[in-house]
């Protein structure tokens, strides 16, 4: 039977299901929208929240960080200047993880990058999420395997091939 603990949750073929809210970037920068949507996540009985963390400038080229950025939903005037006010700093999620927790949820994150990986390590969060479009990314995904902790892995942007790959990466720790 196959099986995996998050955070002492068990998840199994014969177990419930685990229900994670994808809250990502809904929260639009705003600490007090991020708690609102794990509150209500929370009121929908939900096991976890989970977040998205970039390092914009690791990510992107510098062309694109300050691509002008001309939406109606721009939170900055560059394509750069939007993500960043999209990131939550250390504080924020120290703040947001122990919230979560003392709602009784799961917290962690989609890393993005290596940089993103390593904050999210230190937090303590106790499992990754890899997006379906970093399913061929194999060194991130390589670099979050040394870390030892379960990974969620988005197979929706990917065939079946690229799905066995990125497994494999995993299925090496």
């Amino acid at each position: 039977m196959r099986e995996l603990y998050i955070a002492g949750r068990r998840i199994a073929d014969d177990s419930a299901p685990f229900i994670v809210a994808e809250v990502g970037n809904n929260h639009q920068g705003s600490v007090e929208t991020c708690k609102a949507l794990f509150k209500a996540a929370a009121g929908c009985g939900v096991d976890a929240v989970k977040l998205q963390k970039r390092d914009n400038k690791t990510l992107f080229t510098e062309a694109m960080y300050n691509q002008p950025y001309n939406s109606e939903n721009a939170f900055g005037p560059t394509y750069g200047a939007h993500r960043e006010a999209l990131e939550f700093g250390w504080e924020q999620y120290v703040e947001l993880q122990a919230y979560a927790e003392g709602l009784g949820l799961i917290f962690f994150a989609t890393a993005f990058d290596i940089p993103s990986a390593d904050f999210l390590h230190r937090l303590g969060v106790p499992a990754f999420k890899v997006a379906s479009g970093d399913l061929s990314n194999l060194p991130l995904i390589r670099h979050l395997t040394t870390y030892g902790k379960p990974m969620i892995l988005s197979t929706g942007g990917g065939d079946l091939a690229m799905v066995y790959e990125a497994w494999t990466q995993c299925d090496t720790v």
